[in-house]
């Protein structure tokens, strides 16, 4: 006679066990993206009760606006985020003739008095596309970085890399990095 009280059972005493084995696994083995920012130094904010306007000869002043469907305006013409580094280095540096034989048809009416004068202005819409946010400012970060590493190479025959604190200032002082942003 069988005895019918008597269930089956199923020991699972282990399955916590492979349960928290396979969660240090997956934790082990997951990369973990780590996204990077922009880095700027942001300026103090304006004493109380003090006029911290600046009056910026137009000519010293570059704007770019970042638009809808990745469009881009530098003094509101149209260009192309690829164009604007070689923009940007005309900009900035005058070279006081007003020509500019490494701009590769970067083709500006105007440049900056000097390059402790330019300012470059980057207004970004509210509908404007991140990525091309930060195309602008890959741009502007590789024509500085241009602008003082020819700089370095000219004033002290060595790369950036190379350079002492006290040089890397004294580049960082010849091409200072003055940008303003708004949203609108």
């Amino acid at each position: 006679m069988r005895n019918s009280r008597i269930r089956p059972s199923v020991n699972a005493g282990s399955v916590a066990d492979i349960a928290f084995l396979l969660l240090i696994f997956f934790l082990v083995t997951t990369t973990m993206t780590i996204e990077e920012g922009i880095a700027r130094n942001l300026t103090e904010p304006c004493p109380a009760n003090q006029d911290c306007s600046l009056d910026i000869p137009r000519n010293n002043l570059l704007t770019i606006a970042v638009g809808e469907n990745n469009q881009l305006f530098v003094n509101q013409m149209i260009e192309d985020v690829d164009n604007l580094k070689n923009i940007l280095v005309e900009f900035i540096d005058n070279n006081a003739s007003r020509s500019c034989d490494y701009c590769q048809g970067a083709n500006l009416p105007f440049a900056s008095d000097h390059p402790k004068k330019a300012m470059i202005s980057i207004e970004t819409l509210r509908n404007a596309r991140y990525d091309t946010y930060v195309g602008v400012q890959d741009e502007l970060t590789a024509a500085y970085f241009e602008l003082r590493a020819r700089y370095a190479r000219n004033k002290f025959g060595k790369a950036l890399n190379e350079l002492s604190p006290k040089q890397i200032q004294q580049v960082k002082d010849a091409y200072p990095f003055r940008i303003t942003e708004s949203s609108l």
